[in-house]
């Protein structure tokens, strides 16, 4: 094996676990959460401060967590993901880069996801408002799951226009767009939201995923029905799907 580049890459934490929202839901992936986020909603429930060790669960699924010092080298992490994947073949579907927002580390991402992929495909989830950064990497990305964040919801401004360039830059390869929905959401922001997608592509999958409040859905199911009935009418291709992992008590 070519060695592999002594690449430092900042992390809060690195585990294996399911995917708990969107088209992948169930599929166990290895998670690496990258810190820092260019947003700030009012909903989101992820620490992603920097910090000075990243933790890293090991055995992969155990609940067992060691400390690294951050930032980390990227051949210690392909040293232990490479372990993993012998010992328990197939099991892992992707990496999923997670964060706060994994494109603010672009520069670092182009070195390390080339590593990275010839381990397993590349799975990004991002709040699709860096459409630059993702232009730098969608050649190395293998599914995108964007968000696009309704000002009701997370208190930011919607950027309609941003939201489709990344959207189509993201085209390129698979992807689709989660929507995280409560009772502020107006029908104005699922129909735009809808026809934005529509625009790109009739193909490209949208999910409503209901805010969680305690653990549950924070929005009652004749709501989310009709919401479901608003997205459907611009684009049938929408489907309900909550955070599962949270239900299941997982990571």
């Amino acid at each position: 094996m070519p060695a592999i580049p002594q690449i430092d890459l900042p992390l809060i934490e690195a585990f294996s676990s399911i995917q708990g929202e969107g088209l992948l839901v169930g599929c166990r992936q290895i998670f690496l959460r990258l810190p820092n986020c260019n947003l700030n909603c009012n909903y989101c429930d992820t620490p992603f401060a920097s910090t000075k060790s990243c933790l890293l669960e090991n055995p992969p699924g155990s609940g067992t967590i060691i400390e690294l010092e951050n930032p980390v080298s990227l051949p210690r992490l392909m040293e232990t993901f490479s372990d993993w994947c012998a010992k328990a073949p197939g099991v892992h579907h992707s990496f999923s880069l997670t964060g706060g927002e994994p494109l603010l580390h672009a520069d670092l991402l182009q070195e390390c996801l080339p590593v990275l992929r010839k381990l397993l495909p590349i799975y990004l989830e991002t709040n699709g408002t860096l459409p630059d950064q993702l232009e730098t990497l969608i050649s190395q990305i293998d599914w995108v799951s964007m968000d696009i964040k309704l000002e009701s919801m997370s208190g930011e401004k919607t950027d309609w226009e941003l939201q489709r360039c990344f959207l189509e830059i993201a085209n390129r390869t698979q992807c689709y767009v989660k929507i995280v929905v409560g009772r502020e959401t107006t029908d104005a922001e699922l129909q735009k939201a809808a026809e934005i997608v529509s625009s790109v592509s009739e193909n490209i999958s949208l999910i409503l995923q209901p805010v969680t409040i305690e653990a549950k859905p924070g929005m009652g199911t004749q709501h989310l029905l009709k919401m479901q009935d608003v997205v459907a009418a611009i684009n049938p291709n929408v489907r309900i799907i909550p955070q599962t992992h949270v239900y299941l008590g997982l990571l």
